[in-house]
């Protein structure tokens, strides 16, 4: 070891007992995360003494890891391996007479590390003056390597890990929050209960920094004939209990989840944490999820807070779900009043709605159109295609059931469907704010009989200027019309009906439009298809 080893007899050695920093308990094996503390020093005595004075060292019960570097350029790279590294006890003479002076500097200037805490030890002093190096550089303590004794040590590594766990503390609470903030946005995004779940399950992972192991269940009524622990979402490890949802095979998972249902609060039993949440409207939710080590107190207090931010995520989605169910029944029972009037149609709506949806989804796969094709269009538009003839209401009874071929008057009277059923549902529409199953449907109302050449009416637009959602269902109805009996007319063949579409291409029908109809018909994956 250096001469001043020698000279002291009593460095880390001079103490009868190192004290312990809690109260005793094994130092492995008991699922703790340990502290890691790097000892960077180019004499490997001094490794070999820090490590016996630090051995039975605790703090909040969880034990040290001791790393080694012996010089700054193996320190560096261990620091950036370890970015959670709580303390360096560091020398300064090395490789160079500043190696430790310049190592302090690329870990927060370089690494932007600002939270392990720096000891600087030297065995020269006279090297690094004391004064100097405290005010320039981004140090917690600085001690001759005489004066560390072990009773000096434990406190030194101590008030460091103390240090390190409120400047860590801070960090986790800063970056968590952001976080919350984050998820919370994604959640308000997400539409359905199942997507919802998967999203919150992401969310928790990334907010931990954790693995993909989770589930998310809910409690249903006994009274609406389902499970009464459904889950909704599983990753990882637990993913096949998402299609089984079963959770027989995790018999103490089970009973922590039924007990936090019971008690209604979650639960910090490691490793089966659950965290409760309820909702506004009665619902109560279970998370489990699989942090590697015991939580600690701020990681606790983040997840509640974010359990109040998925509370209130899920009461925006029911309010959603229930407006959104509202919408939907007003779009059906205008539906259901245009075809009452106009019987021989028979299901022709609801083949309507089943074949946008399949055409808008083979389209959005081909790659057609996708600065139109949003999330909101693909769900809305199928819904918005059954309002395609609501301005039937106002065609005369004389005309709209008259068995035979329209004469030219008749003709014109019946064409004013598509104006009236654009105007109907355009005032409605504006009373919703942003696209709606309305304001799709009035477009589709006034536009899926106009040409993409011109032609058709109301004759005011052609090829792109026709609305997307208008353009699918000119080639939807066309298509089922041909293929069912109408009063004037026999149904077609699956094969002459394609012919008379794709004859038309470019001319009445969007030709993007066509091709999805095309692979559609010829892939087989429409439903009730007459044979070709």
């Amino acid at each position: 070891m250096s001469d001043i080893t020698n000279q002291e007899d009593d460095w880390l050695l001079d103490d009868d007992d190192a004290p312990s920093a809690s109260s005793p308990a094994s130092a492995a094996g008991d699922g703790r995360h340990p502290w890691k503390i790097l000892i960077v020093d180019d004499e490997k005595d001094v490794h070999t003494a820090t490590r016996i004075a630090l051995r039975n060292i605790r703090y909040k019960e969880r034990p040290l890891e001791l790393l080694s570097a012996h010089s700054g350029k193996e320190a560096y790279e261990v620091v950036r391996q370890h970015p959670d590294i709580a303390l360096i006890m560091l020398d300064v003479v090395m490789e160079s007479e500043d190696a430790g002076l310049k190592l302090v500097h690329q870990i927060r200037q370089d690494l932007k590390n600002g939270l392990v805490r720096i000891v600087l030890r030297t065995g020269q002093p006279g090297q690094a003056p004391e004064q100097e190096v405290i005010l320039n550089y981004d140090i917690n303590d600085y001690k001759t390597k005489t004066e560390l004794t072990v009773q000096k040590l434990f406190t030194t590594i101590i008030s460091s890990l103390r240090a390190y766990e409120n400047l860590l503390s801070l960090e986790k609470n800063r970056q968590g929050l952001s976080k919350i903030l984050e998820s919370a946005s994604d959640l308000y995004q997400l539409y359905s209960l199942r997507e919802f779940a998967s999203g919150v399950l992401r969310q928790i992972s990334a907010l931990l920094d954790i693995g993909s192991d989770g589930i998310l269940c809910v409690r249903n009524d006994s009274s609406n004939g389902r499970p009464e622990l459904e889950i909704l979402a599983a990753s990882g490890n637990y993913e096949p209990l998402g299609q089984s949802g079963d959770l027989s095979p995790f018999p103490e998972l089970e009973q922590v989840i039924l007990r936090s249902f019971a008690e209604k609060r979650s639960i910090y039993q490691h490793p089966y944490d659950v965290l409760y949440i309820t909702s506004r409207n009665g619902r109560e939710f279970i998370i489990h999820f699989t942090p590697q080590w015991p939580l600690e107190e701020v990681e606790r207090d983040l997840l509640d807070v974010f359990c109040q931010r998925i509370s209130a995520a899920y009461d925006n989605l029911y309010l959603y779900s229930q407006l959104r169910s509202a919408q939907e029944a007003t779009v059906v029972a205008l539906a259901d009043l245009a075809e009452f009037r106009d019987t021989d149609t028979g299901n022709h709506v609801l083949r309507v709605q089943r074949l946008t949806d399949a055409i808008a989804g083979q389209m959005r796969d081909n790659g057609a159109y996708p600065e139109l094709m949003g999330k909101e269009f693909m769900d809305m538009v199928g819904m918005a295609s059954i309002l395609h003839d609501v301005g039937k209401v106002g065609t005369p009874d004389h005309i709209l059931f008259k068995p035979g071929k329209l004469d030219p008057d008749e003709r014109v009277i019946m064409e004013q469907h598509a104006t009236i059923g654009a105007q109907i549902l355009a005032r409605s529409a504006s009373m919703v704010e942003g696209m709606s199953y309305l304001s799709l449907g009035s477009e589709i109302a006034g536009g899926h009989h106009k040409h993409f050449d011109g032609n058709g009416y109301p004759r005011k637009q052609k090829a792109h200027e026709i609305p997307l959602s208008a353009r699918i269902v000119a080639v939807v109805d066309v298509f089922d019309a041909l293929l069912n009996k109408r009063p004037y007319k026999e149904p077609w063949t699956l094969h002459d009906t394609m012919e008379y579409i794709s004859g038309r291409s470019g001319s009445q029908f969007d030709p993007e439009v066509v091709r999805a109809l095309e692979t559609l018909v010829k892939e087989r994956r429409l439903q009730d298809l007459p044979d070709a």
